[in-house]
């Protein structure tokens, strides 16, 4: 599979090489990764990149979409069947431009909008004030409870009366909990605002079933197509038929060219992928081992927000263990443990080292590592913690790391 690479360009071909064994050797815990199969790849690295494919199936600007309009149909069926969805587009080039292209379709510029609080478990498209959301809309950012640090909805209720949004954005990025999609329903339509559902974490749960749909409940969903639902780097949106015309006016021509067509053939295998009954498995092990993982931290003094997990990911605060959350993912990230610092509600410390870390079970549970092996990984984890200025006790967890890793291989990650 790359031999041309080799042939071509020997200093790329290394450093694929060294990203493999990377990915192998190591637990990647990022909660926004995992490991696409060789044949979502294999899609992604296929000619059909070759294409260019502006408009929709059977409404080309283009000729030769014979084979492409099946590609791109095969996608929107598969993705309509799983999530029960009355319109899909799959063209959007990752999650980011699936969200900008909802608020060119249902805002204008200035439009009051909410989402959740960056700081406190929303996205930066959420309506934060450094990203286009927070610069070109009127945004409100809703918190989460001081006590709990879950969803505050009876701020949400309050400050949706108070701002009289256009559109409400009911999405994670680090939050370990359910979403109550009916909650925010009932708000949305006691303002007249449009709700927004992103679930670009949690679709592949949702796809099994293990996390509440928003899809009936929400006006538009949006997602990416990698994290939990294993797919390729790109976007999606689910919306009501209604809004179908708006949205996909605003997906091409509004935002963008030519979609991927790569991309949009190995979103198709991985939905093809999430339709099988061993998808379940995968996403059961998922959500067993956080809450595992979750189990044995607590055992070891860490603290959890919110004091647990429902999805994929914990948030662990490290104030307990007087340390901040850089200095350990760093360390982490040297022993083979792959994580993000990560702030927590109410954080006191700067966003560049926040009191946390981030912990994503994806990607080993792709792998077959399970909610068995998850007091083994809690006790690297508290090695390194205990251990930021000892690297020799860092690089004895990172050889076991290694070793054990060998025993569980990673899909996807052949290479010559």
């Amino acid at each position: 599979m790359y031999k041309a690479i080799a042939e071509t360009d020997p200093e790329i071909h290394a450093l694929i090489g060294s990203e493999v064994q990377l990915q192998a050797s190591t637990l990647r815990m990022i909660a926004s990764e995992n490991y696409a199969s060789s044949a979502v790849q294999q899609a992604v690295g296929s000619p059909l990149a070759n294409k260019y494919s502006e408009g929709y199936a059977g409404r080309r600007y283009y000729e030769g979409q014979q084979v492409i309009d099946q590609v791109e149909t095969l996608a929107v069926n598969r993705v309509k069947q799983i999530f029960g969805a009355e319109h899909v587009n799959v063209q959007p080039y990752s999650g980011s431009p699936a969200n900008l292209a909802v608020y060119y379709a249902l805002c204008e510029v200035g439009d009051p909008v909410m989402g959740l609080g960056l700081s406190h478990g929303g996205h930066l498209t959420h309506g934060w004030n450094v990203n286009f959301s927070g610069r070109w809309f009127n945004a409100t950012q809703y918190p989460v409870e001081r006590s709990t640090e879950l969803i505050d909805y009876a701020e949400v209720r309050r400050l949706a009366r108070e701002t009289k949004p256009k559109m409400i954005i009911a999405g994670i990025t680090a939050y370990p909990r359910v979403v109550e999609w009916g909650i925010f329903r009932e708000i949305a339509d006691e303002v007249g605002a449009q709700l927004v559902a992103d679930i670009a974490h949690i679709c592949g749960l949702v796809a099994a079933g293990l996390h509440p749909s928003p899809v009936g409940i929400a006006d538009v969903v949006t997602s990416t197509t990698h994290k939990t639902f294993r797919g390729p780097r790109g976007g999606m949106i689910m919306c009501r038929a209604g809004l179908a015309s708006a949205i996909d006016r605003a997906v091409f021509p509004g935002l963008q060219g030519g979609p991927h067509n790569n991309t949009t053939a190995g979103i198709a295998v991985a939905a093809h992928e999430a339709l099988q009954p061993s998808f379940r498995d995968y996403a059961t092990r998922v959500v067993d081992s956080a809450k595992a993982l979750g189990e044995s931290l607590t055992e070891k003094g860490y603290r959890l927000v919110t004091g647990g997990t429902d999805n994929h990911m914990l948030i662990v605060d490290l104030t307990p263990k007087g340390v901040s959350g850089k200095p350990v993912a760093k360390a982490l990230d040297r022993a083979g443990i792959v994580t993000n610092f990560n702030s927590i509600p109410f954080d006191p410390r700067k966003p560049m080292d926040p009191s946390g870390i981030r912990v994503g079970l994806a990607s080993l549970s792709s792998r077959g590592i399970g909610a068995a092996h998850m007091p083994l990984v809690a006790g690297w984890i508290d090695r390194v913690v205990k251990s930021l200025d000892n690297e020799s006790e860092i690089a004895t967890v990172r050889a076991e790391v290694s070793e054990f890793t060998a025993s569980y291989p990673a899909p996807g990650l052949s290479f010559e």
